[in-house]
């Protein structure tokens, strides 16, 4: 999901004139002016630290390349004015004195492994927002894992139509540095299914958000790097097939059907789930793909993908990924391709227009893989 922070040029001026055509950030508090973003993409921030020093804007994938000006006023406000920006949701942080500061006017999401700041650059879609149709709920639960031999807490998007009948199930995976409340926050899924459920583009279903680490307490000791990331996605198969799906088709009215899908490092995790047990899953979606531990003889050494080529139920295969990604994300995609088309398995290929390494990519993915499954 996200790798390491990206910091953005700074170019200092001594004032900044604020724009009258400014529109407020969809992710900014009730109440709150800024952040705001013009026409052209351009966004200003209006911050108050009134004793630093050095106000240094920062953040993740989808803020590449941006360059933002700032100056302080005698009030005690810094002003930052940035260049076009990228359409989709960004993470983004200030430097403050050297020290990491959230944004004080925004709503906070859990990512880079802890509460940060966001903002949307508005793409013009409404795929993802809220509209006058019958809601679906998101509940929270858990469940005790002999596995990782502590609890483990995921959420479940219910329909509207929830208890009328009994209903496919998606499991949904997260990227790095976030948790279990990204497709909820981030991701705006209930927004995207009440919709397509409302226009009748795919028929409904449960959606299973489950926690993307699997570790024992001595596991957690271990260097947080691939080969953990590996064990950690080894240990969610067993959980997933061993507790999780026995512990919701026991609780929540369900049929036979299920597929499984994921962000990034939750890309990997549905692949190896998925390739693991063919059988059981109908569809496998992956949205900017990464593959962990492979070599250029054996890219798939720790991802059992070649069980698909021997399953007679052949599990349908979505790709989602974005025209901006780094290459690496590219490069993996391309593994994944070509192995595939070489052995004649059919797949599915979204290109997201426009966007990097960020929730507008995943939010399309996911919006186009709903529609494609459990048919």
């Amino acid at each position: 999901m996200q790798y390491p922070k990206i910091s953005l040029l700074l170019i200092v001026f001594s004032s900044v004139a604020f724009s009258q055509t400014y529109k407020t950030s969809s992710t900014a508090l009730a109440g709150k002016e800024f952040p705001k973003i013009d026409a052209q993409k351009k966004a200003e921030f209006q911050v108050y630290f009134p004793d630093a020093q050095s106000v240094v804007l920062e953040g993740g994938d989808g803020m590449q390349g941006i360059q933002s000006s700032v100056s302080k006023g005698k009030n005690g406000f810094w002003n930052v004015s940035t260049s076009a920006m990228e359409v989709g949701f960004h993470y983004y942080w200030f430097n403050v004195d050297g020290q990491r500061r959230n944004d004080p006017n925004t709503q906070l999401y859990f990512g880079y492994g802890q509460p940060t700041s966001g903002i949307e650059v508005p793409s013009g879609e409404d795929f993802f927002l809220e509209k006058n149709v019958k809601h679906g709920k998101i509940v929270n639960d858990s469940l005790h894992s002999q596995i990782t031999q502590g609890q483990r807490n995921f959420k479940v998007y219910l329909p509207p139509n929830y208890g009328t009948g009994k209903l496919p199930v998606l499991y949904l995976y997260h990227g790095t540095g976030e948790d279990i409340t990204g497709w909820e926050k981030q991701g705006y899924i209930t927004n995207i299914l009440d919709n397509l459920f409302a226009e009748k583009k795919t028929q409904e279903m449960i959606v299973v958000m489950d926690y993307g680490v699997a570790l024992t307490p001595e596991q957690e000791k271990m260097p947080d790097d691939y080969p953990r990331t590996v064990l950690s996605s080894k240990n969610l198969d067993k959980i997933v097939v061993g507790e999780l799906i026995p512990y919701i088709e026991k609780k929540y009215k369900t049929n036979t059907q299920k597929a499984i899908a994921g962000l990034s490092r939750g890309s990997y995790q549905a692949m190896l789930i998925g390739s693991s047990h063919p059988e059981m899953f109908s569809a496998i979606g992956v949205f900017s793909p990464v593959i962990y531990e492979g070599t250029n003889s054996e890219p798939f050494k720790e991802l059992s993908i070649g069980n698909l080529l021997k399953s007679g139920q052949r599990p349908y295969f979505f790709i989602g990924i974005g025209e901006k990604e780094d290459d690496r994300f590219f490069q993996f995609n391309k593994q994944l391709t070509d192995f595939l088309g070489k052995n004649k398995y059919s797949y599915f290929l979204y290109k997201s227009p426009e966007t990097r390494h960020e929730w507008l990519t995943w939010r399309r993915s996911l919006y186009q893989f709903t529609q494609r499954i459990f048919k």
